[in-house]
């Protein structure tokens, strides 16, 4: 099957940038707890965790081709909406300076001092490095699951640049821990989080309006008139907190 790019790329591009945000965010702890309980443990956690969560991906993907299109579209389409506006209403609050700006280095020290209060490691695979790491990449990869296969069922052949766009991500973030070693501070977290909640919920009020038979304006053109709406929405509002908090 070949893949149209024009409409496949805003979906891997979307997944990316989402893929990316989460994967950051279990990176820190995975490099706390490598620092801390010892790489073996860490690894071996971060390994089984990814395993499960493709595992969720390969059958959930699948799994929904099985319903009625119209049918999947509204409902992804309606809960990819909530998601991605749950993510726009965070980060607009953060670049109000409504609520604190997530930090990367903040949160790897606190889990550091977490660690060092667990006790001393035992011989062979430390439990507590295994299901600290596995839960941290579970936590933040069930999301990515969501995005992956929410957006790849809401088109024939989306799921594999959806997919693609979560595993570019997730071999960036590993390439950035291999050469720092330390958590990744300069990635422009609520930037990322801010684009990807306009991107989710246009595509989220796109597909939605699809599930219900509504024939978009220039289909599938009308998606940049919806990601244009949404972010000139949210700069809007992140102007008029702003103004309101100072």
């Amino acid at each position: 099957m070949t893949l149209d790019w024009a409409h496949a790329g805003p979906s891997a591009l979307a997944a990316f940038l989402a893929s990316l945000v989460e994967f950051v965010e279990a990176l820190t702890i995975v490099l706390a707890v490598g620092a801390v309980r010892g790489w073996r443990g860490a690894l071996g956690g971060t390994a089984l965790a990814l395993l499960v969560l493709l595992a969720l991906v390969l059958s959930l993907g699948p799994a929904l081709t099985q319903i009625p299109q119209a049918a999947v579209q509204l409902g992804v389409g309606t809960l990819l909406l909530l998601f991605g506006l749950r993510w726009l209403r965070k980060a607009i609050l953060r670049a109000a300076g409504v609520i604190a700006l997530h930090d990367e280095a903040d949160a790897y020290a606190r889990e550091v001092r977490t660690l060092r209060g667990l006790g001393t490691m035992g011989r062979g695979w430390d439990r507590v490095a295994v299901a600290t790491a596995f839960k941290i990449v579970m936590l933040e990869g069930i999301e990515v699951v969501f995005i992956v296969v929410a957006v790849g069922a809401a088109g024939a052949g989306m799921l594999w640049p959806a997919g693609l766009g979560a595993l570019a991500a997730l071999l960036v973030v590993i390439a950035l821990g291999l050469l720092l070693h330390r958590p990744v501070a300069m990635v422009p977290e609520n930037t990322l989080k801010f684009a990807v909640g306009v991107l989710l919920s246009a595509f989220g009020t796109f597909w939605a309006g699809e599930g219900m038979g509504l024939s978009w304006p220039g289909a599938d053109l009308s998606l940049i008139a919806l990601t244009v709406g949404f972010l000139l929405v949210g700069l809007g509002a992140t102007r008029l907190c702003r103004a309101q908090a100072s």
